[in-house]
């Protein structure tokens, strides 16, 4: 069974930085590729970055270019957002996803139940 278990969100002030995390299981995580989304509140869940554990690509949106940091420890099947300078309009429910195909590129079917990021002072 698929199972993505996010953590590490909280409250933050603005400027601010927080890692959240993403713990995977029941797949093959070396060879898989894991994507980050948001959600604020009364908008559609977005895609914000994304990694290919095997080769080690990543992506990001541009609203969170340069500020957010995908990493992956395999050893530890865990998947990382380091977020900084964080501004109030980070504010959302953070989930990561799993995709298929092993391609960030692919169709994300199975998430995580989220985390809640606050940016506010």
């Amino acid at each position: 069974e698929v199972r993505l278990v996010e953590s590490g969100g909280g409250l933050v002030q603005p400027g601010g930085s927080l890692r959240v995390s993403c713990a995977a299981s029941g797949f093959d995580f070396a060879d898989s590729a894991i994507g980050w989304f948001r959600q604020a509140p009364g908008e559609e869940r977005v895609a914000i970055s994304c990694i290919s554990i095997g080769d080690d690509d990543t992506y990001y949106a541009d609203s969170v270019k340069g500020r957010f940091t995908v990493s992956s420890d395999i050893a530890k099947n865990t998947v990382y957002l380091q977020m900084n300078r964080l501004e109030p309009e980070d504010t959302a429910v953070y989930f990561c996803a799993r995709s298929s195909g092993g391609s960030c590129l692919g169709i994300y079917d199975d998430y995580g139940q989220g985390t809640q990021v606050t940016v506010s002072s």
